[in-house]
């Protein structure tokens, strides 16, 4: 394979508070990623949502990684509405959870390799399982779940080597926002799998350690509220704080194609 291309893709973005997010949704990514699987590249993915692009646009070496992603998709209907608002129609979310499970069925057809990497102990195992139990026909060819504890050197080269050896096409990364888009960034030179991709709670939701908001509460942009009334103690800086500085940002820096 060639060197991870640290260039952004070709697609269109748009400029959120600084940090650009691609025009894409969930059938136009999927595609993508058949083609750099196709053509031997070599990307990194972003799935972000308010609170990731509020971390991001913060911290200038997160905020250069989700501007050179191959994509940073639009995992909030915030995000959505501002594409829509800077003239992309098109726009339309691209949720980790639904991204996991429709690349899985696209995998078990087109013969793509997955590696698991996050969670909690067993956390990954458990998804790989469950996949499989979906999709009889997919490979999953590895699966890791890495200490809450910083990792030595010794342990954190024979997690590469494994991925290498194992030969995944795509390496899913389920250890929240921003630490997935800083393990990311500090090892997708070092491994060969064409896609990287950090998907934050989706492990969680596909082993049912979390529940998703119905259905009508994802659309209407309200799916922040559903796991705010689940995990107050957790969340409720987030939110309640992350909301009003997005809004203000918003109004203040209005959304742009780039």
């Amino acid at each position: 394979m060639t060197n991870m291309q640290l260039a952004t893709s070709t697609s269109d973005r748009v400029d959120v508070l600084g940090i650009h997010v691609s025009v894409t949704n969930l059938d136009d990514t999927v595609e993508t990623f058949a083609r750099w699987i196709d053509r031997g590249e070599r990307r990194l993915v972003c799935v972000t949502d308010m609170n990731a692009l509020l971390h991001a646009r913060a911290d200038e070496r997160l905020t250069e990684v989700y501007n050179t992603s191959g994509l940073t998709v639009p995992d909030g209907m915030p995000l959505v509405w501002a594409g829509h608002k800077a003239g992309f129609d098109r726009m339309a979310r691209v949720a980790g959870p639904d991204l996991l499970e429709r690349v899985m069925a696209e995998a078990a057809d087109r013969g793509w390799t997955q590696y698991f990497y996050g969670g909690a102990e067993g956390v990954a195992e458990e998804l790989r399982d469950t996949f499989q139990d979906r999709h009889p026909a997919l490979k999953v060819v590895g699966a890791h779940c890495p200490p809450y504890r910083p990792m030595t050197e010794a342990e954190d080269a024979a997690v590469v080597a494994d991925m290498n050896s194992s030969k995944a096409d795509i390496i899913w990364v389920g250890l929240g926002a921003p630490k997935q888009e800083r393990w990311m960034d500090e090892h997708r030179d070092r491994l060969d799998a064409a896609i990287l991709i950090g998907v934050g709670a989706a492990f969680d939701f596909h082993t049912g350690r979390l529940e998703r908001a119905p259905l009508w509460m994802q659309r209407a942009g309200l799916e922040w509220s559903y796991r705010l009334y689940k995990e107050p103690r957790r969340l409720w800086r987030r939110y309640l704080l992350g909301i009003p500085r997005f809004v203000i940002g918003i109004l203040r820096n209005p959304p742009r194609p780039i």
